[in-house]
């Protein structure tokens, strides 16, 4: 008898709360019968199915749940600064390269500057890309500009003429296109798409600078680049930037060497992943024949095996000079930061004005000084001399890019509605803050009459009063994680403001701050 008087004093409440009680009946409509009163259960409702990505990477505490929301709140964008071989010439991409396994350092440094929330590295032989999401867009972009001309030795002058800058949609857009290889040297390439997969990893790693809107972005993009692939034919006879200096060499060697290539006498320096890329294109126009040039035999012999048909003469780097002395080509592919092969070297080992020399390096940083040029029996090449190579593929492929493009907008469109999903955090904390201010403010009016309750009476008291307002709560909740398009995200959040009056609350509220 006691509990039921309580139960019948709640019906209080819900006439007090009119403001909202009201002009619901048309939108609470969900059979389930859970909502969560933590602001955070909230935010996963929102983004259900996406794994949460914790910012407690190494040296950095984790964030508590009320940081997390204002984070949240603020509305991170996504930003994308950088250079690649369409903006910059290699001379400048080589001072910014990153390798692999610095990325996530470079990443922390980024976010240690406190202008930045989240960042990712992306750097390989044809573009050096930061991507980051912070709330000042204006500061963090200066932030980032100043760690690449310290780390690059550049004055911000020189380096603002090379970068690219995007933000918003466009960077998503950019990502998007990288993945898919659409903004690749060589249209429909498959390299990429594993080194935005990389990044992705990286920034998800315990010391990565991910976060939760960055990690989501990068695994849509490698989602994007999977779909255009698999469903489009943008690969179809598509190759890397391997095939693409075999396609180089193949073309000019009777102009360069006055021999066929098939006479060729060829080698590489470097057993990486680029020299497998080469052997494999090599292959499949019928080489027999090749030198291949490392520090040690591990990697040499590992190629060997995975070419069969192939004849592979191993060489360490002592022996360098005289595998270039008996080449007709020799393609370079190693890691080194300084140069292996220069006009210098040239001439103190006795290859200057001998044989025709072709040198064609595929390594950023790169492994070949242009000054070879220098020299009337050598040509040297790099990666920026393959655009002409491929500009015929990219006219081929046309027809595929539309399609591709067509899938890809999909996905980014996919990303910018989860991204917007974000911004409805405010609002539902609005939300629950207004109805639980109801809920214990009659309660509160109640306790006199509830006074001859015991202690787990009011407990359970307090717990109906709870249970109410999650039911109340639940409809609009559930009507805005259906709302697809940004557009109607931003139209049902108007709509709640206004019929909660959450506007006039948070007006009142910082009036009553300036009154303090």
């Amino acid at each position: 008898m006691k509990l039921s008087s309580g139960i019948i004093l709640l019906s209080s409440i819900l006439m007090s709360a009119h403001g909202f009680v009201a002009t619901s009946s048309s939108s609470f409509t969900s059979s389930s019968l859970r909502v969560a009163t933590d602001p955070t259960a909230t935010e996963s409702e929102l983004t259900e199915g996406t794994p949460v990505v914790p910012l407690n990477g190494a040296g950095r505490p984790k964030r508590t749940r009320q940081e997390r929301l204002e984070a949240a709140s603020k509305g991170l964008q996504v930003h994308v600064v950088g250079l690649s071989i369409h903006h910059a010439s290699v001379e400048v991409r080589e001072k910014l390269a990153i390798a692999e396994a610095d990325w996530n350092s470079a990443s922390a440094d980024l976010v240690a500057t406190g202008s930045i929330a989240e960042a990712a590295v992306l750097s390989t032989c044809n573009r050096f890309e930061v991507y980051y999401a912070a709330t000042d867009a204006r500061e963090a972009m200066a932030a980032v500009t100043q760690y690449l001309s310290k780390r690059a030795e550049l004055p911000v002058s020189l380096l603002r003429q090379n970068l690219f800058m995007l933000s918003s949609d466009d960077a998503v857009w950019h990502l998007m296109r990288v993945a898919g290889g659409l903004d690749s040297l060589v249209v429909g390439e498959g390299q990429i798409l594993s080194q935005v997969r990389q990044c992705h990893l990286h920034s998800i790693e315990e010391d990565g600078s991910g976060g939760k809107v960055l990690s989501r972005l990068l695994q849509s993009a490698v989602q994007a680049g999977k779909r255009v692939r698999s469903e489009t034919a943008i690969s179809k006879g598509s190759v890397s930037i391997s095939s693409a200096a075999v396609e180089l060499s193949e073309m000019l060697c009777s102009k360069d060497l006055q021999l066929p290539f098939s006479e060729a006498r060829l080698a590489v320096v470097g057993a990486g992943k680029m020299t497998r890329l080469l052997l494999t294109h090599l292959a499949s126009r019928g080489l027999e024949k090749i030198t291949i040039v490392n520090r040690s035999r591990k990697s040499p012999e590992e190629l060997a095996e995975q070419f069969p048909d192939v004849e592979v003469d191993i060489k360490l780097m002592d022996d360098l000079w005289d595998v270039v002395a008996n080449a007709d080509i020799v393609y370079t592919a190693t890691s080194a930061v300084d140069y292996l092969v220069d006009k210098g070297l040239l001439e103190e080992n006795g290859l200057a004005g001998g044989k025709p020399l072709m040198l064609v390096d595929i390594a950023v940083p790169r492994n070949v000084g242009t000054n070879c040029n220098e020299l009337s029996n050598v040509v040297a090449y790099n990666v920026d001399d393959l655009k002409a190579v491929v500009a015929r593929n990219t006219a081929m492929r046309q027809k595929e890019m539309i399609e591709a493009e067509n899938l890809l907008q999909e996905e980014s469109s996919g990303f910018c509605g989860w991204r917007e999903s974000l911004s409805a955090i405010p609002t539902i904390n609005q939300l629950q803050e207004r109805a639980n201010e109801f809920r214990t403010a009659e309660l509160k009016k109640c306790t006199r009459k509830l006074s001859h309750l015991n202690d787990n009476e009011m407990e359970a008291v307090e717990r109906l009063s709870r249970g109410i307002v999650n039911k109340l709560l639940h409809g609009p909740m559930t009507h805005l994680r259906k709302t697809e398009s940004i557009e109607g995200k931003q139209a049902t959040l108007k709509e709640l403001s206004a019929m909660f009056r959450l506007d006039e609350n948070d007006n009142a509220g910082r009036n009553g701050r300036r009154r303090n």
